[in-house]
């Protein structure tokens, strides 16, 4: 071996050895700051919430992770960053991916009436001559609404347990006993359809479709339906095929027999009382169950398409996602200054905040979950709850939580 290559490898060794050495410096200097965030987010916390997982995320990667109290507060089991639980509305991103990657394979474009797909019409009484189209149901203008049908209907128990035994304060929702649960589209039918046996006006509000912001789960579980029509494939089944697998998240699905319940979380109403195991017929809107270490890569991706180089859509695909959707005159109300409510104006099935944060809150019995990121800071955070939110000093750690996990974004980056 000459002297000469002999001395080019002794600076590429003296080189690489630098860089391990800052690599390891790296590590060592953040690790005091993700201590602090650590302490802080408990003393925070004072036992308003049983467990909760938190992940500071960029384009890179995950800058900081962390599951905090119990799964099971009762067994003292951990709350890990690999426990899973429902993250309600939050699921609803998921959709938005989903139809503009069914667009891109062309089997739909987001200006279809919503009847050129479906097997039953669906129609708002007040404006029979007034197409719904699927970008309508996307940015929650199509005049759909939630109705007490919804709230009564689409929750139903896990396990075969007397539900009428269960009483829970502060819950709106009906749990149904197991054996209510019905597929999909039977549930759509019965709700959307003049035809069906649930049917009424008033799950449409008497604006003309396009007009006002008006946030529906039963429309988006209905853009759900519509990727099924099209693709020939549950919706469960189509987002695993194209975004689970792909982004390698092992620790989530779309129902308790998809993930490893070992994992999963109980849910509480309060730190004392539990909430039994439950599903939603129109899972699409709010039933996605994963761990923070899994939706960290969701949100790694999403963050990474905004500035130009995700995977899972063409760069024009998740210019789609983030375009604005709407103007002041479609909504009747707005919060300018509160940096975690996700409807200042809307993408496709993603919210943007008066402060300019993009992404989606959301709740459910026992479940609580925030997912954002600041396209200014480059950087974004998920917060997942597996307690209700009680008073006002349960809100007041809630968004503590998450304000501290945007201030300590920007010292890990």
């Amino acid at each position: 071996m000459n002297k000469t290559l002999l001395s080019l490898l002794g600076i590429l060794l003296i080189i690489s050895c630098k860089q391990k050495q800052n690599s390891v410096k790296e590590i060592a200097d953040n690790q005091p700051i993700k201590d602090s965030l650590t302490l802080e987010i408990k003393t925070l916390n004072k036992n308003y919430f049983n467990g909760l997982g938190v992940a500071i995320v960029d384009s890179t990667g995950v800058l900081y992770e962390n599951g905090i109290g119990f799964a099971d507060a009762k067994s003292s089991k951990p709350y890990t960053v690999n426990t899973i639980q429902p993250i309600a509305s939050v699921s609803k991103i998921f959709i938005g991916i989903a139809l503009l990657k069914a667009q891109e394979m062309g089997l739909l474009n987001l200006d279809d009436p919503i009847n050129k797909h479906l097997p039953f019409k669906v129609l708002n009484p007040n404006f029979k001559n007034e197409p719904i189209t699927i970008r309508q149901l996307s940015n929650h203008t199509s005049t759909i609404i939630d109705t007490e049908n919804y709230m009564g209907r689409a929750y139903v128990l896990k396990d075969k347990l007397d539900s009428t035994s269960i009483k829970i304060k502060n819950i709106p929702q009906s749990f149904n006993p197991n054996d209510n649960k019905i597929p999909l589209s039977e549930f759509l039918e019965n709700y959307l359809s003049e035809n069906g046996k649930w049917y009424e006006k008033d799950a449409f509000t008497k604006n003309k479709p396009g007009e006002l912001f008006e946030y529906t789960n039963v429309g988006a579980s209905l853009a759900a339906f519509i990727i099924e029509i099209v693709s020939h494939q549950s919706y469960a089944e189509f987002t695993n095929e194209y975004i689970l697998k792909p982004l390698k998240m092992d620790n989530s699905g779309w129902s308790y027999d998809a993930v490893n319940f070992d994992k999963v979380s109980m849910l509480y109403s309060n730190p004392k009382m539990e909430v039994p195991y439950y599903s939603l017929i129109t899972y699409p809107d709010g039933g996605f169950l994963t761990s923070v270490n899994d939706l960290a890569k969701y949100l790694n991706e999403i963050m990474k398409g905004y500035l130009g180089n995700g995977t899972l859509l063409s760069k024009e695909g998740y210019e789609e996602l983030f375009t604005k959707q709407l103007n002041a005159e479609n909504f009747t109300e707005r919060d300018v200054n509160h940096p975690y409510k996700d409807e200042y104006n809307i993408g496709i099935f993603i919210g943007f905040s008066g402060t300019g944060n993009i992404g989606h809150t959301g709740g459910d019995p026992g479940a609580s979950s925030l997912m954002f990121f600041n396209p200014k800071d480059k950087t974004g955070g998920i917060l997942l709850v597996n307690t209700n939110i009680e008073n006002q000093e349960g809100i007041n750690a809630y968004y503590g939580f998450f304000n501290k996990l945007e201030e300590f974004g920007t010292k890990l980056r």
